[in-house]
């Protein structure tokens, strides 16, 4: 799995399939399909990723004083736990 941070490019189009609105409701993305559906047999596929996006967790730094890595880190645990198959609901 590849873990990547993204500016803002071509979000446009990512917040609408999500309906989202503003492009600071997201700060992560998780891409690729939960390994509990894969096959040893699969090959020739582009890795699982994570896309981090910069804006939106740098607004929320500055807007509450957070530390980065504490801000980082439920985003990065959160898409892991889509990783493995977990919904938004199994997460909160």
């Amino acid at each position: 799995m590849a873990i990547a941070a993204r500016g803002q490019a071509g979000i446009d189009e990512t917040l609408a399939a999500l309906g989202l609105e503003h492009p600071l409701d997201l700060t992560g993305l998780y891409h690729g399909r939960p390994i509990g559906e894969k096959s040893s047999m699969e090959s020739g596929t582009l890795p699982d990723r994570i896309h981090l996006y910069r804006q939106a967790i740098l607004a929320e730094w500055v807007e509450t004083g957070v530390r980065l890595d504490d801000l980082v880190r439920p985003v990065t645990i959160h898409e892991i736990g889509h990783h493995f198959g977990l919904s938004d609901d199994d997460m909160h």
